[in-house]
């Protein structure tokens, strides 16, 4: 019995390159090292989040891929600060920069700030009453 079926892959339209229709991350880069495959998730991660391969615009994507870029580099530095015990001056002067273009960038694409809702529900605020009253 075979397994599962792959479906069929997109047809690479013609005259495009490598990088466009997809086959490439980087023109002549192996996309095989960590930071490419880094690189790569973080790219699919965030156009998941902007819903999807359908719905980002390309310019979207442009954005999408800067970040992913600046994300990947944030981290090898965080790793560089972790294994020296400090940072620099110089080299935190640096994260904070690339850090605040970051978030320009994810701003760009709509990142937003999420408020948690801290209102408890109507039982959860019945049984907290009810709580104390036991305590007293």
């Amino acid at each position: 019995m075979p397994g599962p079926c792959r479906p069929p892959a997109p047809a690479k339209l013609p005259n495009r390159s490598r990088v466009t229709n997809g086959s490439e991350l980087l023109p002549g880069v192996d996309g095989r090292s960590a930071w490419a495959r880094r690189l790569r998730d973080l790219i699919n991660l965030h156009v998941s989040d902007l819903g999807g391969e359908a719905a980002v615009s390309e310019a979207e994507r442009s954005i999408v891929r800067r970040a992913a870029t600046l994300t990947v580099e944030l981290e090898r530095m965080e790793a560089a600060f972790a294994t020296a015990g400090e940072a620099k001056p110089g080299d935190l002067d640096l994260y904070q920069r690339t850090a605040g273009n970051l978030r320009r960038l994810l701003e760009a694409v709509g990142l937003e700030r999420r408020q948690r809702n801290v209102t408890p529900t109507l039982a959860e605020y019945r049984a907290q009453r009810a709580a104390e009253r036991a305590r007293a």
